[in-house]
């Protein structure tokens, strides 16, 4: 296959740059450990330094405000609701404001570290599971290319809740559900992996009621909170919101905005924090997008089902790979199928793909490879050249295409692994793939 002759000279690149021996030192349990603390530590001491001089960053200059207003819109003079997160999300707000707002963005910061410790850890169970370990390196690697957009906005800190929740997978359903139930009730975006589980697993019950327990401690909370009302807030105020800048289908306004076609344009949405474009046709695309958004999320679901039938009829079924398989198509079709597609979008992708690395590193090397060019592309696109993006520089513009592009083939590769797990028998080789057969790791 020719990904495998561009896999193997990248090894052979790799070899000829570290020695076998430090690549041995490297995938160590102390060395993975060294790592995390050097990435984290260094976002730790820069959100200190932020907050000593009275100020946080990017969106946590938002959630300290709602924490301060006591989530209350009445207290809040400008800019958009807390309640455009779903109502979970305040209880990490509020526990980063706990000591008022002069240490807000290093506690935040902290909240997160401490969370990716203990998905690190579970991901490799703690430093035993030794061909887990190229996993945890790719994950934190994929952490530190992310950088702030992982670290400053809601979608890092439920990344790894979603690492937990698919590592505890289809064997503890019960526990999975209630993690991913946990995070959806904070973004909504894990509820993609929740209906993969749902699909997969064998007992569909567990699921069911884990998030509806979860459920139940969400609407408790919101009347807690003095405001019952509210807790659906986050599913009514983003539909009408136009096409964001950075989304996959706003590519074709992109470049109309950055040749001066008609009256097309990029806009901010004070409302709510975003760049937006406009044009010929954007606001019957902003209308199509949510049917298209459930029409995709639906296809995902028949995909799984396939898989999960004709796999138990040859005989031939992993639940395990095929919940990771729908797991990485709904993530994906959630970003490629979204009017919003913010930049913090691709921190979705990181969870997903180091749980399937460390269940097959050589089938799901290709996406992890994929998901790398798309952060690197993402840190061009915020937070070093994000005025310029947004002040149609055509540079710019071609690295977002790009981006989108990646994140189509994603799609394309991860639908297309997903359907080969109900094509083939078990002898064939999808077969052999959805069998999960041990791979030794990046060595191999």
């Amino acid at each position: 296959m020719p990904t495998e002759r561009y896999f193997t000279a990248a090894t052979r690149a790799r070899d000829a740059v570290l020695p076998r021996a430090t690549q041995d030192r490297l995938m160590t349990p102390g060395a993975l450990l060294v790592g995390f603390l050097l990435v984290h530590v260094g976002f730790l001491i820069f959100a200190l330094i932020v907050s000593l001089q009275g100020n946080a960053f990017s969106d946590t200059n938002i959630y300290r405000a709602w924490a301060e207003a006591g989530f209350d819109d009445r207290n809040i003079a400008y800019g958009p609701s807390p309640w455009v997160y779903p109502v979970l999300a305040q209880i990490p707000m509020g526990l980063a404001g706990i000591a008022g707002p002069g240490p807000y963005f290093f506690l935040w910061v902290l909240i997160i570290a401490v969370l990716n410790a203990v998905a690190m850890g579970k991901l490799t169970d703690w430093g035993r599971n030794r061909a887990a370990l190229p996993a945890g390196w790719w994950w934190l690697v994929f952490i530190l290319l992310m950088g702030w957009l992982g670290f400053a906005r809601v979608d890092g800190l439920t990344a790894p809740l979603v690492l937990l929740g698919l590592v505890y997978g289809v064997s503890r359903p019960f526990v999975a559900s209630a993690i991913l139930s946990l995070a959806t009730w904070i973004k909504v975006w894990p509820a993609a992996v929740v209906i993969a589980l749902l699909t997969a697993a064998r007992r569909r019950g567990a699921v069911l009621l884990a998030g509806i327990l979860v459920t139940l401690f969400a609407v408790a909370a919101a009347f807690v909170s003095g405001s019952p009302r509210q807790i659906a807030d986050f599913m009514t105020q983003q539909g009408d919101r136009g096409m964001q800048l950075e989304a996959t289908f706003s590519t074709p306004w992109l470049w109309l905005s950055v040749l001066g076609v008609g009256d097309s344009r990029m806009y901010m949405n004070t409302d709510i924090n975003s760049m937006q474009v406009s044009g010929p046709g954007s606001d019957v695309m902003s209308r199509l997008m949510q049917p298209l958004f459930v029409v995709a999320a639906v296809v995902v679901v028949v995909l799984i089902a396939r898989g999960l039938r004709r796999g138990v009829h040859a005989g031939a079924l992993d639940r395990t790979a095929l919940f990771l398989a729908g797991s990485l198509t709904m993530v994906t079709a959630f970003i490629v199928f979204n009017k919003v597609g913010s930049p913090q979008f691709m921190v979705w992708l990181g969870p997903v793909i180091a749980v399937g690395l460390v269940h097959n590193w050589k089938v799901w090397r290709t996406p992890a490879f994929l998901a790398v060019l798309i952060a690197i592309a993402t840190f061009f696109i915020y937070p070093l050249f994000y005025t310029a993006l947004s002040h149609n520089n055509p540079v710019m513009a071609g690295v977002l295409t790009l981006r989108n592009l990646l994140l189509v083939v994603l799609l394309w590769w991860s639908a297309r692994g997903l359907y080969r797990l109900g094509s083939a028998g078990p002898n064939g080789a999808a077969g052999s793939a959805a069998k999960g057969e041990p791979v030794a790791g990046p060595h191999a």
